[in-house]
């Protein structure tokens, strides 16, 4: 059973059927508690990254998501659920997150603001979750702003928007994805298949 989170800021339904497509079992749920029962757990978003810290907090999900990654349950954050596993955001403040990976949310240069459309991941290491996945595939972007891990070893795919900048991170149980696999048609779906098969 995959509990995709649900904390009043993401697209559920795509984010839902996407995982329906690949033949997994899903439940959208506000519950911490159901996170302790789940075979996979999915952090959606999109908006302001201290709305959404706001949220988390207000609904006791942060301690069961730290509870849950703890205990070995593979955990995926996709766009804003990425961001919000940093250690902190500049977006409208600064705002604390919920300091898994080590690094910081950072906004694009003026003028390249918000990126939108289609653009590469270039593969730097090997990962389960690109499984079958080509280097340089294109994928579904829409943010303004990005994830600049302090370990490097942390970074598994990283997209030119005039920089690199890290567009999937991971580590033992955790990932994070900034584009929409939901989004992303055959190569984002076969992410998420690739991410339900994790054990």
């Amino acid at each position: 059973m995959i509990t995709i989170i649900d904390y009043g800021m993401a697209n559920l339904g795509s984010v839902r059927k996407a995982f329906e497509r690949v033949g997994a079992k899903v439940r959208i749920s506000d519950r911490p508690e159901d996170l302790r029962g789940s075979s996979h757990i999915v952090l959606p978003g999109v908006g302001a990254f201290g709305d959404a810290m706001k949220n988390i907090r207000e609904h006791g999900t942060d301690e069961a998501i730290l509870e849950s990654v703890g205990n070995g349950i593979p955990f995926l954050g996709i766009c804003l659920g990425l961001q919000v596993l940093f250690t902190e955001s500049v977006e409208k403040g600064t705002h604390k997150g919920l300091d898994i990976f080590k690094g910081s949310v950072r906004l694009f240069a003026e003028g390249l603001v918000p990126q939108i459309g289609w653009n590469q991941a270039h593969i730097r290491r090997e990962d389960p979750i690109m499984k079958d996945i080509p280097d340089h595939s294109y994928f579904y972007f829409v943010h303004s702003y990005y994830v600049d891990p302090l370990e490097k070893t942390d970074v598994i795919a990283e997209t030119d928007y005039h920089i690199d900048y890290a567009s999937i991170v991971g580590r033992d149980n955790i990932w994070g994805i900034q584009f929409h696999p939901e989004k992303s048609q055959d190569k984002g779906l076969k992410i998420l298949e690739n991410f339900t098969k994790i054990r």
